[in-house]
């Protein structure tokens, strides 16, 4: 559910934009300030609905700012309960679907937007203003440069800088992703009672650092312009049986992952689905020591996540050419 990590992507490391660059509004990089200055001092609680490949769901939230600490609380309204809660940015315990697919690794990779970078590809400007959950927004676009990454419009509380509504957009202008509020409490800050966890809340497992280490021996021949490598992992199956690395992409704000894992003989279809703006493409790899599975996931057209999969290629083979 991506939801629940949306509001601290859009609040997380914005800085003040130059106003020199290129194809870049100094509105539009004084209004970035005011919504990271928000992530630092504004509490607030507030409903917010989510929308994903036509499907809808509908979410409370209580973010509290005190003494220095983020504490945040999220809750799935509709369908099965899911909650997670976290502070400073470390989930501390999640419930429903949820439980089986995260972890907190100790050196989690986080996400700070460099605004020189990010400007590079991307053009930021004030397109206009509007009004969500009865409040005054400014409407901020950042437009990528060519086809190989989305689109936002951020909707800014014109009170506070928190985004009211945000859209992330293809390159025809498709909606492929919506993250709007209905409600929202700037006046209030959430009450330790309201930031408890319920009680099928499961506290998050820290993985072990001895369990992880970076991951080694491929290469690529192909990247989208931007895109550097800021992660890898090696992975190994707790019962012996393989390991997966993988190695992850970012451009400034868009991300995307590469798993790379034996098949040991087995059997494995070549996949290319997109579930709103994430995709997922797969492809066998023959290599000098055995077929393996190559697969490309993240928020990036479906185009350009096969080629990238096309291009990953065994470190050694790069000798021999």
């Amino acid at each position: 559910m991506r939801a629940l990590p949306l509001i601290p992507l859009l609040l997380g490391g914005w800085l003040i934009l130059p106003a020199h660059a290129a194809n870049s509004s100094p509105e539009a990089g004084d209004w970035l300030k005011k919504l990271a200055q928000a992530e630092q001092q504004q509490s607030y609680q507030g409903t917010f609905v989510y929308e994903r490949n036509g499907s809808f769901s509908t979410h409370d939230i209580w973010h509290r700012v005190q003494d220095g600490k983020v504490s945040e609380r999220l809750l799935q309204l509709d369908g099965s309960a899911q909650e997670v809660v976290r502070v400073d940015g470390h989930t501390q315990c999640v419930s429903g679907s949820l439980v089986s697919g995260v972890t907190n690794a100790p050196e989690s990779t986080a996400r700070v937007l460099d605004p020189l970078k990010l400007m590079s590809w991307y053009d930021l400007g004030v397109s206009g203003k509007s009004r969500v959950a009865g409040r005054e927004a400014v409407i901020v676009s950042l437009s990528p440069r060519d086809q190989h990454r989305y689109g936002f419009e951020l909707h800014l509380d014109k009170q506070t800088g928190l985004p009211l509504k945000s859209l992330m957009l293809d390159d025809k202008g498709r909606l492929l992703e919506r993250f709007q509020f209905t409600r929202l409490d700037t006046r209030d800050a959430p009450t330790d009672d309201q930031l408890k966890a319920g009680e099928q809340c499961k506290p998050v497992a820290q993985v072990a650092a001895q369990a992880v280490q970076p991951a080694a021996g491929w290469r690529w021949d192909w990247l989208p312009p931007g895109f550097e490598l800021i992660d890898s992992a090696l992975r190994k199956d707790p019962e012996g049986k393989g390991a997966v690395s993988s190695l992850m992409f970012d451009d400034g704000l868009a991300r995307f992952s590469v798993f790379v894992e034996a098949l040991n003989g087995g059997s494995a279809a070549d996949i290319r689905t997109q579930l709103g703006p994430t995709v997922a493409v797969s492809r066998r790899l023959t290599t000098p020591t055995g077929e393996m599975m190559v697969t490309v996931v993240g928020e990036i057209p479906i185009g350009t996540a096969e080629r990238i999969a096309l291009s990953i290629r065994p470190q050694d083979t790069q000798a021999k050419k």
